[in-house]
């Protein structure tokens, strides 16, 4: 194993994790960012970012590469790694990858959050083999066929959206007669003729041997089951901190979340937490900013109060 030190570990480069980076830079500190997946977080599943100030129609994965391009600019150390343990360890913090050992002597979580599963039967054999969580990511795979998608927030309505563009019929199946998707993209979905609402109707089973044939709805008033026939099926029904891996490192609260004072730090001191992963009432792109921008200032000023 390797081991390198540097005065902020960023554990994440979505766009908290990436706000941090440029601040913490911008400071003048050495920054590691580690991340094990492709960087941006959830932006790069959205194909139009509406609501970010100063960018009216921004495509998601356009503004990732801006925000990355901006801290490499600056110097930024990015290695591909997903950190597996963090400990303290004479007066830093080691981080424990599985090929890797890094340190530093202030840490941000910036780790977000996954995608929740429906949690029924063929869930997990079919996923990759028609069951999706990202429209704009596996969306050409079911060009000119029909799919469902299932949720009823902004995610799964812009879903919708983006799958009407290419698939020949799409299903929005949701739970409840209402959304909570905004008023804007709703007309949208209401007046594409390829999108079918499908309220109070919940998924039960997912269908089919080597893909996706067919899900098997129950509608939740009546009670009543029917098969529907698709090719596809993307969910979107809520997402999970993705934190356990460091539950011996910070508290966390009863939903997996990192409980954080007003300046984002842990109940550990030295360990911040910044983005959708820290326990807050608004989880958006701007509060994720927000969030990176507190959390990596705090660290500078930690640190040279430590010094």
């Amino acid at each position: 194993m390797n081991q390198t030190g540097y005065d902020i570990a960023i554990v994440g480069a979505g766009p908290a994790g990436m706000t941090a980076a440029l601040y913490a830079l911008r400071a003048g500190k050495t920054v590691l960012l580690l991340e094990g997946q492709a960087y941006g977080g959830q932006i790069i599943q959205s194909p139009k970012v509406e609501n970010y100030p100063g960018a009216p129609e921004i495509g998601g994965v356009e503004l990732a590469e801006q925000m990355m391009g901006q801290i490499r600019a600056l110097g930024v150390e990015m290695i591909a790694e997903s950190v597996q343990r963090i400990h303290p360890e004479d007066n830093r913090f080691r981080m424990e990858t599985f090929a890797h050992v890094y340190t530093a002597s202030a840490v941000i979580l910036a780790t977000g959050v996954g995608h929740r599963k429906l949690g029924v039967p063929g869930e997990e054999a079919l996923i990759g083999r028609g069951v999706s969580f990202c429209a704009t990511c596996d969306g050409m795979f079911f060009r000119r066929r029909e799919v469902a998608v299932v949720g009823g927030g902004n995610t799964a309505v812009q879903d919708a959206l983006v799958l009407a563009e290419i698939c020949s019929k799409v299903y929005l199946i949701h739970r409840r007669d209402s959304f909570r998707a905004e008023a804007h993209l709703m007309e949208r979905v209401r007046s594409s003729e390829k999108i079918e609402i499908i309220p109070d109707t919940v998924v039960t089973a997912i269908r089919g041997e080597m893909r996706l044939e067919s899900l098997t709805l129950r509608n939740t008033k009546s009670g009543e089951e029917c098969e529907l026939a698709v090719a596809g099926l993307f969910e979107a029904v809520g997402t999970l901190p993705q934190n356990a891996a460091f539950a011996d490192a910070v508290a966390l609260d009863a939903e997996g979340y990192i409980p954080t004072d007003a300046d984002c730090m842990t109940a550990t001191p030295g360990i911040f937490a910044a983005g959708d992963c820290r326990q807050k009432a608004v989880r958006q792109l701007t509060t994720a900013t927000a969030d990176g921008t507190v959390a990596a200032l705090a660290a500078v000023e930690w640190l040279n109060r430590a010094r």
